[in-house]
């Protein structure tokens, strides 16, 4: 062996560092992981030692728990040939509650019509997932993780923002959506308390994501049929009611500010997979085209956005309202006012069904498992990007300490301050299209495409971007965001003159791209005329 590279600080050698034989010779013995010239570490090597670490990974791997991390993955280990997991992964992930409610934010807090919020859905997901959809073609050409990936535009040191970043929408996120799984299962079961509930959801997300990436795509490739059969029975059900309602289209500069910002909720929700896209392709071959990962990945998010939040709208509109007060005056309307997104499908499900009522509602509860799993699975690839020390600790043991802290942020927040926790998570959605105005123009302008990249370079500081221009432009998009934004507890400066002056009209995505787009062309021309990288 001529050449041993470690992706570890092991007694303070660097891993980025080639060592020649005489010094792989003293080394190698210390080194849990090795990595070919490319970078690309086989998954036997993760067992070999008598270190802590390969004792550990010896103890999982009896189990079938994935060893890998933000490990490159090599060729002959890249045997997930079914381009349809794809799809289903994102199937799954969407066909979920979650999806469901952002639909029916459409009515009650944006106050649209019918028609415009349907074509708002429709041509805000297209966008929104298409980031998603390119950067999952990504995984199958350098069998890389999305965030060991982003080094190629943020630098060595850059991307580790960008992975607090994705750390906190992944806990945060997760967060939020087991404190709606836990509310609809006590909406069922009155006896069962939240903290319950936020148990049983943690504890099944935790299973399938400690087992790693072939169990995950097994799970989430079936788990989309009970719900998608469940949301076909509150389709039908609801409209044997009759209960839907045309609510007309508005007008106006009103109007204008809430479909913007109902479009931010579904953008923000579409495109908030972009920061893990290429984690669920990694072990595809390199073979596989990249039209069809893409067109794969595109039918798998399109479907089920489309279905679920349309869904949502039209039982939304059931719901009625006094226009002096806002005041519920319908049952629809009563049961959202107590129990928001579980009491309005139980307001469809209970009466007509009864206990196989609560019984559809309780498998909607769970499919929060499969719209939790993306996050938890890549919270622990986020970790590992952090430092050389966050590396060396396993995956699977950063997936149990990422399901602690969020358990431990939602069973005081299901009481106390699940609308801030919201809150804030809406806010701290806009890095996503700051991410992508710094990605998308590394990639087109810069590298010019995949030929750019020099897979290898991915554990080299001094060979990456120096990440000076991406940081800076990342400032940049934080100041479009905030100028542009419209929530609860900020209207920045430009989004205020959009629509109502009282609520304004959110714009700090679109914003927030632009910013970061523009000056990370300018100052990344520069950075790369003085530093050549």
């Amino acid at each position: 062996m001529g050449i041993i590279k470690s992706d570890y600080d092991v007694e303070g050698l660097s891993p980025t560092d080639s060592y020649p034989d005489s010094a792989a010779k003293q080394i190698s013995s210390k080194l849990p992981v090795y990595a070919d010239e490319n970078g690309a570490v086989p998954g036997e090597s993760f067992t070999i030692g008598s270190s802590l670490y390969a004792r550990t990974q010896r103890f999982a791997n009896r189990f079938g728990v994935e060893p890998r991390g933000i490990e490159r993955v090599p060729e002959d280990e890249r045997t997930d040939k079914t381009l349809a997991k794809a799809g289903t992964m994102w199937l799954a992930a969407n066909m979920v509650v979650s999806s469901f409610a952002i639909g029916v934010l459409a009515v009650p807090v944006f106050h649209l019509g019918f028609v415009d919020a349907l074509l708002t859905i429709l041509f805000i997901n297209l966008l929104g997932i298409t980031p998603v959809c390119f950067f999952s073609t990504f995984g199958p050409v350098f069998g890389l993780r999305q965030m060991v990936l982003s080094r190629f535009y943020f630098g060595w040191y850059g991307v580790k923002i960008i992975a607090v970043f994705n750390i906190l929408a992944c806990i945060g996120w997760s967060s939020v959506n087991v404190i709606v799984g836990a509310q609809l299962l006590h909406a069922v079961n009155n006896d069962l308390p939240g903290v319950g509930g936020i148990i049983i959801i943690a504890a099944g997300t935790f299973i399938i994501t400690l087992f790693g990436y072939k169990i995950v795509h097994y799970y989430e490739f079936y788990s989309w049929i009970p719900c998608f059969i469940i949301f076909l029975i509150v389709l039908g059900q609801f409209a044997h009611s009759g209960a839907f309602v045309n609510i007309p289209m508005g007008v106006g500069r009103s109007e204008i500010g809430a479909v913007l910002s109902f479009a931010s909720s579904v953008f923000g929700f579409a495109t908030g997979w972009t920061s893990y896209a290429a984690d669920y392709t990694v072990y595809q071959p390199h073979t596989v085209g990249r039209v069809k990962t893409f067109a794969w990945t595109w039918a798998g998010l399109i479907f089920p956005l489309l279905f679920t939040e349309i869904l949502g709208l039209a039982v939304a509109t059931a719901m009625t309202f006094d226009p002096e007060t806002g005041a519920p005056t319908n049952s629809y309307a009563e049961r959202y006012e107590v129990s928001h997104i579980g009491g309005l499908l139980a307001e469809v499900l209970f009466p007509p069904f009864g206990r196989f009522g609560q019984f559809c509602l309780v498998v909607l509860a769970l499919s929060i498992v499969a719209n939790n799993c993306p996050n938890i699975y890549s919270v622990s690839l986020s970790l590992q990007v952090l430092g050389r020390w966050t590396q060396a600790v396993p995956r699977f043991i950063w997936t149990f300490i990422g399901t602690l802290i969020y358990v431990a942020i939602s069973i005081p927040g299901y009481s106390h301050f699940e609308t801030v926790l919201e809150n804030f998570m809406l806010v701290i959605g806009y890095w996503l299209a700051i991410y992508e105005g710094i990605a998308v123009p590394e990639h087109f302008f810069f590298k010019k495409g995949i030929k750019g990249y020099n897979v290898a370079d991915y554990t080299s500081p001094n060979l990456l971007p120096p990440g000076i221009a991406a940081i800076v432009a990342f400032g940049f998009g934080v100041m479009g965001a905030v100028m542009g934004m419209t929530q609860v507890w900020f209207i920045g400066p430009i989004g205020k003159h959009i629509g109502n002056p009282t609520y304004g009209g959110d714009v700090g995505f679109p914003l927030a791209f632009a910013f970061s787009f523009v000056s990370y062309l300018g100052l990344r021309t520069v950075e790369k005329r003085r530093f050549g990288r």
